[in-house]
């Protein structure tokens, strides 16, 4: 490690054998321990303001989510949620209560869908969900989610879904109709050389199989199918079609990642401030880095993430590259199990995840987690047990799609992803399933890369020690970031005084940001976090924190005056 690195370790007053080189001193932080404050988890009018939680953070200095507050308090360190969750807005779930329902029940990032619905439409929910981080004391982060130029079928002229028999006879068309001349069971496909390209005996595949159609014929722009896998078809899902057991994919790889239509919709998202916007169908590098390009002469200072979708054949042969180009990566299991074996998709979503890990980008699992709860208030056993896979491979977020955005069910569904998540992450806490990864270096420079050391001796050294937390102090979230790609065995506590990067590191796995003005003076930064987090009865004397900083690169071990 570089000689110019000031790397600093005091234990006091723990005495430890693992650093018997190293003096052991007391701490020279003498913290005030106000009365402590009153907050309350519900709806309550304070002498402050409307709303106590996350205004009364504010009027202390210290801005967290507040459920993540409720967690910590009720639960203790150990016991909070590292997986994060995020959840799609749709009809169900798109009124300002709805939104608050889903933020208490757990949501860490708000999912908007521009295959749905008007711009005013999604605008409203944006906008909602920052009314609901201002007035309610939460920390919800919006993700915008492109349509993609793939092959799609139509809106169904706004009915929520329609149900396919074995045996009907459809009809595919590039017509498009008014709603009043519509024929029965007749779909429009956005793409003109549809008719041209399938063939008679094709089979065509909905929403990644959900509902399957044979070709039987073909009249000019119609091509006319019989269903042979019944079920429910949905707005705008995603079409392919097989040939002879072998997917069709010709015309999709010539068209562009990004539609006109994407660019309208991503130039709306950096008018609205989102903070994430994911690419569907991304086929390369290149697409990410024109993309990030845009929006920084769009917004100069634009802090938004890219998260490119993995969801074709395309995005896997160029995986590494698109990966280290995006922000962080979505499995989109569904439109991805159209496109390869079924049987491959588990050890795809494995590799993405090991991956992502190793490049220090966060992941996120997507599609079908508990697709029966659409219609059913339990899950499968089945589904439980893949939510239970994707966490103990210590995926950053799981995503719920339909379940929430149109579901009967969707604040059940979130319980169950909850439950799960924090049930699996216990049980490996338990079994002190530690994490051992080797990760790669993945810092171009020889200051990032001293970060990356300080925070993989960071981890090791809280798993050691035991400590009951980390905390970190970030002005741009890459350390923050590069100490929960450790997945270390105590939660993270993200200091930044960026609400946006607060909002953005709510999508990490392990990480609890805070909002939080700091200086230069280490000690200064410490007095006041421990004065601020004790007063919120959210740490106690006698607690051991490890405490890192990209302000100083430096470690200290810290017991809790």
């Amino acid at each position: 490690m570089s000689g110019s690195f000031r790397f600093s370790i005091s234990l006091s007053p723990l005495h430890s054998n693992e650093f018997p080189r190293i003096p052991v001193t007391k701490p020279r932080i003498h913290v005030p321990v106000p009365k402590p404050m009153a907050v309350a988890l519900a709806k309550v009018v304070s002498p402050l303001r409307v709303a106590a939680p996350g205004v009364m953070v504010a009027a202390a200095g210290l801005e967290v989510d507040r459920v993540t507050e409720a967690e910590l308090k009720e639960n203790g360190f150990r016991s909070t949620r590292r997986t994060k969750i995020v959840c799609t807005i749709g009809p169900r779930t798109c009124e300002f209560e709805e939104i608050e329902a889903l933020a208490v029940g757990g949501m860490n990032v708000a999912r908007v869908n521009m295959c749905h619905g008007t711009r005013e439409w999604h605008r409203d929910v944006i906008r909602r969900v920052r009314q609901l981080n201002e007035e309610k004391g939460f920390a919800v982060a919006v993700m915008m989610d492109t349509e993609g130029s793939e092959i799609h079928m139509d809106d169904l002229n706004d009915a929520e879904s329609a149900k396919a028999e074995d045996g009907q006879i459809w009809t595919f068309t590039v017509r498009a109709f008014d709603q009043p001349s519509r024929p029965e069971r007749t779909i429009t496909v956005n793409y003109d050389g549809f008719a041209e390209d399938v063939k008679v005996d094709d089979e065509l595949l909905v929403d990644g199989g959900m509902v399957t159609f044979v070709v039987i014929e073909k009249i000019g722009p119609d091509v006319i199918c019989r269903c042979t896998d019944p079920g429910l078809l949905l707005p705008r899902a995603n079409l392919t079609f097989w040939r002879n057991g072998s997917l069709v994919r010709e015309r999709n790889a010539m068209l562009p990642t990004i539609s006109s239509k994407d660019w309208l919709d991503i130039d709306f998202g950096i008018e609205e401030g989102v903070d994430f916007i994911a690419v569907s169908f991304v086929k390369s590098a290149e697409v990410i880095k024109t993309l990030k390009s845009y929006i920084i002469d769009r917004s100069p200072g634009s802090q938004i993430g890219i998260i490119a979708k993995i969801e074709s054949i395309d995005s896997l042969k160029n995986l590494e590259e698109i990966i280290r180009a995006s922000d962080g990566t979505m499995v989109a299991r569904g439109d991805l199990g159209a496109q390869i074996p079924l049987e491959q998709v588990p050890l795809v979503q494995h590799e993405v995840i090991q991956l992502c890990r190793q490049l220090n980008k966060p992941v996120i699992v997507a599609s079908q987690l508990l697709e029966s709860m659409i219609e059913y208030p339990i899950p499968t056993r089945a589904e439980v047990a893949d939510v239970s896979e994707a966490v103990g491979q210590q995926a950053d977020a799981l995503m719920l799609s339909s379940e929430s955005a149109m579901g009967q069910y969707p604040e059940k569904a979130l319980a169950v992803l909850r439950s799960v998540s924090l049930r699996t992450e216990k049980c490996r806490r338990e079994e002190k399933h530690w994490d051992v990864t080797d990760l790669r270096i993945v810092s171009s420079s020889k200051l990032d890369e001293i970060s990356e050391e300080i925070c993989n001796t960071t981890s090791r050294m809280a798993n050691k020690l035991k400590a009951d937390a980390i905390l970190v102090y970030t002005k741009t979230g890459r350390t923050a970031s590069l100490l929960s790609r450790n997945r270390p065995d105590c939660p993270i506590f993200a200091f930044t005084p960026s609400t946006s990067i607060q909002r953005c590191l709510n999508l990490e796995w392990g990480l609890i940001p805070f909002r939080l003005d700091f200086s230069d003076d280490m000690e200064s930064n410490l007095n006041l976090t421990f004065s601020l987090l004790k007063a919120r009865a959210m740490i106690k004397s006698g607690d051991l924190i490890i405490v890192v900083s990209d302000v100083m690169q430096s470690i200290q071990a810290i017991k809790v005056p």
